[in-house]
């Protein structure tokens, strides 16, 4: 993979935010440093990779994250940068790298992921995906959310998954759980899990989308 995709890459540790493959993330850059680092993406090739913290104010992160391309920018009078963040494929990081920039850089690897660049999931079973989605809409009801299902389903499946997957209202922790599943098949009975949890947990109607 590393001849597709850079080893070395630029993190921008977002807390509250899981970011998946084949989903779209519009970032409100501000901070010197992370304007430092889109800067230097626009330059080259544009990719920059998401992760969570473990720990609000810590610099410890989650070995999992999405490595993202920068599909449009816009900068704004007041200095910040608007950008639309499409997601690629997951990596593993091995290791942080000494950098004299004011923002991270990782060592990663992306060899346990490579199914994330399939562009179909032919060999989902079709009962697993429906039962998923009734159950989905109704925790979307239960939250108050409005979804327009008709333009989602209109979505293949895997970015479907990975869309659900990144808006559903459940806690990070339990979708960066569903970042750390590898194939489409087990995020749909994980995912799947969840969901009835949420669906039977009176707290659950106190959550917000994160």
């Amino acid at each position: 993979m590393s001849k597709f995709f850079p080893t070395e890459i630029p993190i921008f540790p977002l807390q509250g935010v899981v970011f998946f493959p084949k989903t779209n993330l519009p970032l409100n850059i501000f901070e010197q440093r992370y304007l430092d680092m889109i800067n230097d993406c626009i330059k080259g090739e544009k990719l920059m990779g998401m992760v969570q913290p473990k720990i609000k104010g810590n610099d410890e992160v989650f070995d999992v994250g999405c490595l993202g391309k920068i599909t449009d920018f816009e900068r704004t009078k007041d200095g910040r940068i608007l950008i639309n963040l499409n997601g690629i494929i997951r990596f593993r990081i091995k290791k942080e790298i000494n950098n004299k920039k004011l923002y991270r850089k990782f060592e990663v690897n992306y060899n346990d992921f490579i199914g994330d660049m399939k562009s179909e999931n032919n060999d989902i079973p079709k009962k697993n995906f429906v039962d998923l989605m009734d159950k989905s809409k109704k925790l979307f009801k239960k939250n108050g959310y409005t979804v327009n299902w008709v333009e989602f389903s209109k979505l293949n499946v895997a970015h479907q998954i990975n869309t659900l997957a990144m808006i559903t209202p459940i806690s990070v922790i339990e979708k960066q759980k569903l970042l750390e599943t590898i194939t489409t098949e087990k995020k749909i009975e994980t995912l799947s899990n969840i969901i009835d949890f949420n669906l039977h947990d009176e707290r659950s109607e106190k959550k917000t989308i994160q």
